[in-house]
């Protein structure tokens, strides 16, 4: 990988741009179409989106890569005794086909992780493949006695990862077991199919296509 690249924080000016970027590295990759920009569009507007990790790769002035946090939270306890207690994810992360596979994706995430880490932000959940994020420092969140929502809490999951950014971050926090759910702005899409729908007819045509290794 060359490292000749920039790394800022995403301005107005940098949104289309980005959110056809998105685009553009998300199709067909886990469905046919995508989602992902639409979810980065509406997060803008999202309390829980974090404006200060909104960042954008940019190598011979042009933005090749692009990655955004979201606020979240961790269920402890069970129903008659529950508390919240503050988290953070991110994604999507995003990358151009013609950069990908060549480790940019890992060098903007390491970025991005080091300022998260300076805006005291303790503890990241995703859902991903360990065989990349596991080289920016991310384990299986069941490790950590952390249960995704909708898997049995004796599972291993394999996709859903984390990290504490802040060590003993959940030490800290009393938390020896709890549950992880997504923030609601990452099924904005599902929601609004309509709305979703006529935000998609603004980008040039793609054709969608049933691939090998989508979700079912």
């Amino acid at each position: 990988m060359n490292s000749n690249f920039t790394i800022r924080v995403e301005e107005p000016r940098d949104f289309r741009l980005v959110e056809n970027l998105t685009r553009d590295s998300f199709w067909n990759v886990y469905r046919p179409g995508c989602t992902e920009h639409f979810i980065l569009h509406c997060y803008r507007n999202n309390p829980d989106f974090i404006r200060e990790l909104s960042l954008v790769m940019e190598k011979n002035d042009k933005i090749i890569g692009h990655i955004m946090f979201s606020k979240a939270e961790l269920t402890v306890g069970d129903e008659d005794n529950i508390r919240k207690v503050p988290s953070w994810t991110f994604g999507p992360i995003s990358i151009h086909p013609d950069f990908k596979r060549q480790g940019y994706g890992l060098a903007l995430l390491k970025f991005a992780l080091q300022k998260a880490k300076a805006l005291s932000i303790g503890f990241i959940c995703m859902e991903g493949n360990i065989e990349f994020y596991r080289h920016a420092g991310f384990d299986f969140a069941s490790k950590m006695n952390i249960h995704y929502h909708s898997e049995p809490k004796e599972s291993e999951v394999p996709y859903f990862l984390a990290q504490e950014l802040l060590p003993d971050y959940l030490k800290k926090m009393n938390i020896i077991e709890a549950t992880y759910t997504p923030p609601l702005g990452y099924f904005v899409a599902e929601e609004n199919p309509d709305e979703f729908n006529q935000y998609e007819a603004e980008f040039p045509y793609k054709e969608k296509l049933i691939l090998p290794g989508q979700l079912g």
